[in-house]
């Protein structure tokens, strides 16, 4: 009998699972504690374009991000930067779809969860703090590390830090590599739940089966307006709030949750096409 391939025995670094319009993207290098390698990043590239595809066909209404083991993603593969001939260039060729992954989970119009436990660090962090939602297990523990090892954020993490805890803390974060543990990182806002380490998935996940059972054009408005805020006048905030509660008002999910809540029941939302 001829021995199994090797390619065919390998765990897949990435795990990608739709089922009741919730896609849920998992980590599964626990061995490695989850560090963005080539593979990894490569097969986490291609999940995104797997779920925002799905999301465009209405099969999606929300994304959970997860990791196996004890620590959620430690960062890049700084074994593979070592031994890279030319790590410049590796970066180069390596960086950019990541980037594009990320931009796409950041700006995917249905609602995203991440749930986070045990070392978070590099660019990790950007994959964890792209999410709209960031859960988090009492034993997670976020750590800058670029400047440790002489490198600058990629993956988001320099604007996800700016924007939720301002250019000061960022600075602080990313200069001194102090790490802070889920209090401290719930206390500076960047995430919103703490919960025990085996209460965090069954948390994360109840939240997202909520959220696709939303009113999926509404959670997109919303989505929108939030992450635009900061970049708008008042002025043209409340313009775009106009347009989008007009828009709101014209649908189908409107004029089902009004009924809903005259009739004292539950609202039962369709996706928006």
């Amino acid at each position: 009998m001829r021995a199994p391939r090797p390619e065919m025995t390998m765990t897949p670094p990435i795990l990608l699972d739709i089922r009741d319009h919730v896609a849920t993207l998992t980590l599964n290098r626990p061995e490695q504690a989850n560090v963005l390698d080539d593979a990894t990043g490569a097969a986490f590239v291609e999940a995104v374009g797997e779920v925002a595809a799905a999301q465009q066909r209405g099969t999606v209404r929300a994304v959970l991000l997860t990791a196996q083991g004890p620590h959620f993603c430690a960062g890049g593969d700084i074994r593979g930067f070592a031994a890279a001939a030319d790590m410049a260039a590796l970066l180069d060729q390596g960086i950019p779809p990541l980037h594009a992954a990320i931009h796409t989970l950041s700006h995917l119009p249905a609602p995203v969860v991440s749930a986070v436990q045990g070392s978070l660090g590099g660019g990790g962090i950007g994959v964890a703090l792209c999410a709209d939602i960031v859960l988090a297990a009492r034993s997670m523990k976020l750590r800058g590390g670029y400047s440790a090892i002489g490198l600058s954020p990629d993956v988001g993490v320099s604007w996800a830090l700016t924007r939720l805890v301002g250019p000061m803390r960022a600075k602080h974060i990313l200069f001194t590599n102090q790490p802070l543990d889920a209090a401290q990182c719930l206390a500076a806002g960047l995430v919103a739940e703490l919960h025990a380490d085996d209460a965090l998935l069954p948390a994360a996940q109840a939240l997202v089966r909520a959220l696709a059972q939303g009113a999926s054009g509404s959670l997109a408005r919303i989505k929108t307006l939030v992450d635009q805020a900061a970049h708008h006048t008042l002025h043209q905030q409340l313009a775009m709030e106009h347009l989008g509660m007009v828009a709101s008002g014209a649908s189908a999910d409107a004029r089902e949750g009004v009924r809903a809540f005259l009739e004292k029941r539950a609202p039962h939302f369709v996706p928006e096409s």
